[in-house]
């Protein structure tokens, strides 16, 4: 069946880096554009970065641009979202999601807590 696992969250330091893993199976990965959103409490989830098929173009929110990097290896079926430069404000649930026409996945989330 599909699955998409998310690993990598955690409680961190303003200021530091953390490095997030989705790994992906029971479809064929390198078709689906991949994304990272995420939701804080009491907000809406938010579109953070998105990667195409192939990895040759990436997209970013205004919040995140220049301190977040999405990747993907298409060998491994696994999209990875590096975030330095970490803020409180970047507190939140991370999903990683695939898209493919009207094919929509999504995983179970990962915790990120930014905080002294």
């Amino acid at each position: 069946q599909v699955q998409l696992v998310e690993s990598g969250g955690g409680l961190v330091q303003p200021g530091g880096s953390l490095r997030l893993s989705c790994a992906a199976s029971g479809f064929t990965f390198r078709r689906y554009v991949m994304n990272w959103y995420r939701q804080a409490p009491g907000k809406e989830r938010e579109l953070v970065a998105t990667i195409t098929t192939t990895g040759g173009s990436t997209n970013y929110s205004d919040s995140v641009k220049g301190r977040f990097t999405i990747s993907r290896d298409n060998a491994k079926n696994t999209v990875y979202l590096q975030m330095n430069s970490l803020k409180p404000e970047d507190t939140a649930v991370y999903y990683c999601n695939a898209h493919w026409y009207s094919a929509d996945y999504w995983g179970q989330g990962t915790q990120v807590t930014v905080s002294s």
